[in-house]
C-alpha cells in the first residue's frame, strides 16, 4: 500500500507534516509506503535530522505549492507541478492508494472533481467527520461543509453513503441514520427537511430512525447524522470550540478530548473515485499522523469502491 501526503500543505508545513508522517510510519507495517510530495531539498534536510528518519518514506519532488489563500481553480490550473496536482495525478494513475493534505481545502475539492472525478451516480461528493459518542464509540456526520445547500435527493444520497462508510470504516453492521432537524416529528423543519424525511423513510437501503435534534448528536441515538454542509460545519466548529474553551480553562475530560480536531486528523471526501482525506489547516504532527492512519483504513476497506458498487446496484 502507498499513501501520498502533501508535504507542503498546512499552516505549519513542511515541518509538522514531516514529523506527523514519521509518527505514522512508526505505527504502520513495513509494507505501507508513505510518499511525501513537495520540495525535495527542503524535505531531505528535515528527514536527515537524526530524529527525522524512516525507511518506509519516499519523496516525490514538486516545484510548486498551492498557498492557503489562493483561488482553488485558478491555482490548480496554473500550478500543474504543485504538490496537490501531483498527488491527485498519482491517485488517478493508481500509483498510490490514498492522498492526504492539510493544504488549501478548496483546491483539494476542485482537484478531486477535475482529476479522479465523482463516482458515477453521485450528485454531490461530500465531506464527512467522525462524531464521538458518550459510550466511547464513534458515528459519522455528513456533509460538514462541501455543500452549504442541499436538495432532498442529495441528502438522501448522503444517508446511503454515510451508511456504507459507517459499516466499512467504523464497523457498524446496521448503521442507524438520523436526519438533523429542529424536532423529532415528521412535519418539523423546512420543506426540504420534510421532503427528505419522506425519502429516507421509504429507502430500503438504510436503517432510518427518523429526525434527531442537536441534543442527540453525541448520544447513541444515531450512527449516521445527515445534514447539509452549512449545518454540519456549524456543529463541527461548535464541538471544536468546546474543546478549546475547556483546554484553556484547564478542564480535562476523556470524552471532550475527542472534540479536538487532532483526534481524528482529517475529513474524508466521500463520493469520488479514490481515497482522499483533507486535514485541518492548522494541523499538528499528531493530527497529520491520524490523518494518515485514517487514509490507510479507507484504503484497506476500499470504501470508495463499496460506495460505487452500492450506487450502481
Amino acid at each position: 500500500m502507498k499513501i501520498a501526503i502533501d508535504a507542503m500543505g498546512g499552516d505549519f508545513a513542511p515541518q509538522a507534516v514531516i514529523e506527523g508522517t514519521l509518527l505514522a510510519s512508526e505505527e504502520l507495517p513495513s509494507d505501507v509506503k508513505l510518499i511525501l510530495i513537495g520540495k525535495e531539498q527542503v524535505i531531505q534536510e528535515l528527514l536527515h535530522t537524526p530524529t527525522l528518519a524512516s525507511n518506509n518514506i519516499e519523496i516525490i519532488h514538486a516545484e510548486e505549492v498551492v498557498e492557503m489563500g489562493e483561488h482553488p481553480t485558478k491555482a490548480l490550473t496554473q500550478k500543474t507541478k504543485s504538490s496537490i496536482a501531483i498527488g491527485y495525478g498519482m491517485l488517478k494513475a493508481g500509483q498510490v492508494n490514498a492522498f492526504c493534505s492539510a493544504g488549501n481545502t478548496g483546491a483539494m475539492h476542485v482537484g478531486a472533481m477535475f482529476s479522479i472525478k465523482a463516482i458515477e451516480g453521485v450528485m454531490r461528493p461530500c465531506l464527512s467527520s467522525h462524531v464521538p459518542k458518550e459510550d466511547g464509540s464513534y458515528g459519522v456526520i455528513l456533509d460538514i461543509g462541501a455543500n452549504a445547500e442541499c436538495k432532498p435527493d442529495v441528502l438522501e444520497q448522503f444517508a446511503v453513503i454515510g451508511s456504507i462508510y459507517a459499516k466499512h470504516i467504523l464497523g457498524i453492521k446496521n448503521p442507524r441514520v438520523g436526519l438533523m432537524n429542529i424536532g423529532e416529528e415528521e412535519q418539523k423543519g423546512t420543506q426540504i427537511l420534510q421532503s427528505t424525511h419522506q425519502l429516507l423513510k421509504a429507502n430500503s437501503k438504510i436503517n432510518f430512525i427518523g429526525n434527531i435534534e442537536g441534543r442527540d448528536v453525541y448520544s447513541d441515538k444515531a450512527d449516521v447524522i445527515v445534514c447539509d454542509g452549512y449545518t454540519g460545519n456549524v456543529i463541527l466548529k461548535m464541538a471544536e470550540s468546546v474543546y478549546d474553551v475547556m483546554h484553556k480553562r484547564g478542564l480535562e475530560d476523556e470524552f471532550f478530548a475527542k472534540f479536538n480536531y487532532e483526534a481524528i486528523g482529517g475529513s474524508p471526501i466521500l463520493g469520488v473515485n479514490g481515497n482522499v482525506v483533507i486535514g485541518h489547516g492548522v494541523s499538528s504532527p499528531l493530527a497529520i499522523k491520524n490523518m494518515i492512519l485514517l487514509a490507510k483504513k479507507m484504503a484497506e476497506s476500499n470504501i470508495y469502491l463499496n460506495i460505487k458498487q452500492a450506487l450502481s446496484s
